[in-house]
């Protein structure tokens, strides 16, 4: 890849690069005050020996595998070594050794990333006082790295052993050519800004979870109290009308088939609650936007903890993006 962050030809990897140069894209972001503070917090952190890589050229490192589609460690560190400007911009090349090892000091220290996640959620407040007035929250299907096949030979038992212990079955709508049906993995449950699609606050469970056990811990997130929360029709329930009502917001939800809910708090036959519900379209395409262009689409790590750090990374950079876009 040349340093104007065009395709690279002949390098063995294949990724998705988006119509601008990342390498200064990466160099804003980590120069961006909000990562500054994270970068500072984890050098406090560093134990006593060798020094090896700065934590800026780590971070940058994530940041790279989330902005460039990349599976693995080996290929983001292949990348750096071949692209100049990603280089220049962290400061050298760290191994793909050096980048597990930051992400288990990441997970060891999931508090200060989700620190800064919300001075990030909260700089893109300020440039858009109106940004989560309007919520949508829904969820998606994040398959497991694992061997998918849930029973050990047709019409046999079911495989009581899996290479990861923390995922589990559910069930998936269907998608464009894909069929719906059963899915071993977890789940992504997403607030997003009906208005902007930005994702202001998630949580990652099991495949089994049901959407609405999720939605009040994805409220407890959010840094502000939404006006309105848009759900499709599996939220149609009284738990979840009560956690909307608590936290100040009106739901805005779709009747489920033999709903004993009744009407919400808004009519479901006015033109509002009709606006309303439209806007839940942009968690949807939210969703897609995180799983093509900024790698969520394939997990390439097993458990929760790992899985929970890489879909914090891919939306960091999707926000810290946003916010240099501002």
């Amino acid at each position: 890849m040349d340093a104007s962050g065009g395709a690279a030809e002949g390098v063995g990897l294949q990724w998705r690069v988006a119509g601008r140069s990342l390498a200064r894209t990466l160099s804003q972001i980590l120069d961006s005050p909000e990562i500054q503070v994270l970068i500072g917090e984890l050098e406090q952190k560093r134990s006593i020996g060798r020094r090896g890589y700065g934590v800026r050229a780590l971070l940058g490192a994530c940041l790279v595998k989330s902005l460039y589609w990349l599976l693995t460690w080996t290929r983001t560190a292949d990348l750096i070594r071949e692209h100049q400007g990603l280089q220049d911009v962290l400061g050298g090349a760290p191994s793909e050794w050096a980048c597990y090892r930051f992400g288990r000091k990441l997970r060891a220290h999931r508090r200060l990333l989700d620190g800064c996640l919300a001075e990030v959620v909260a700089a893109l407040r300020d440039d858009d006082p109106e940004l989560g007035r309007d919520v949508a929250i829904d969820s998606t299907d994040l398959a497991a790295y694992a061997n998918g096949q849930r029973y050990k030979y047709r019409g046999g038992p079911e495989r009581e052993a899996f290479s990861d212990p923390d995922a589990s079955w559910g069930h998936r709508s269907a998608v464009s050519t894909r069929k719906g049906g059963g899915f071993y993995g977890y789940k992504l449950h997403l607030a997003a800004c009906s208005r902007t699609g930005l994702p202001l606050a998630w949580e990652i469970g099991s495949a089994k979870d049901a959407d609405m056990r999720i939605a009040g811990p994805v409220l407890d997130r959010l840094d502000a109290s939404p006006e309105t929360v848009a759900m499709d029709a599996g939220y149609d329930y009284r738990s979840v009308y009560d956690a909307c009502k608590q936290r100040g917001a009106l739901a805005v939800i779709a009747a489920r088939r033999r709903s004993g809910t009744g009407d919400g708090p808004i009519d479901r036959r006015s033109d509002r609650f009709k606006r309303l519900y439209r806007a839940r379209s942009a968690v949807e395409r939210q969703f897609g936007v995180l799983k093509h262009h900024f790698a969520l689409g394939q997990i390439r790590v097993r458990g929760l903890d790992r899985v929970r750090l890489h879909a914090d990374l891919c939306i960091l950079a999707r926000l810290t993006i946003a916010l240099q876009d501002e």
